[in-house]
């Protein structure tokens, strides 16, 4: 059988869960003029479009009942 001759301290398996980094990653790059004017379209398109549907689409799911309830048929009107 192999055996391994350098042992692992248990220490250091019990630590690698709590260590850190002391290296900071790179900041971000901030986004320019024409992306932040991009972003906004894009949002305000969307906003537009859910706004557009719901005024075209409450109407249609209106069920029209209410207008034509009291109403007869020009066909009942005859008996």
């Amino acid at each position: 059988m192999f055996r391994r001759r350098e042992s692992v301290p248990f220490s250091f398996v019990a630590e690698s869960d709590r260590f850190r980094s002391n290296v900071t990653p790179p900041p971000s790059p901030r986004a320019s003029v024409p992306e932040l004017l991009g972003r906004s379209l894009v949002g305000l398109t969307v906003v537009a479009g859910l706004a557009g549907s719901l005024l075209l689409g409450i109407p249609a799911l209106d069920s029209g009942s209410s207008a034509s309830h009291g109403k007869q048929s020009e066909a009942s009107q005859d008996r």
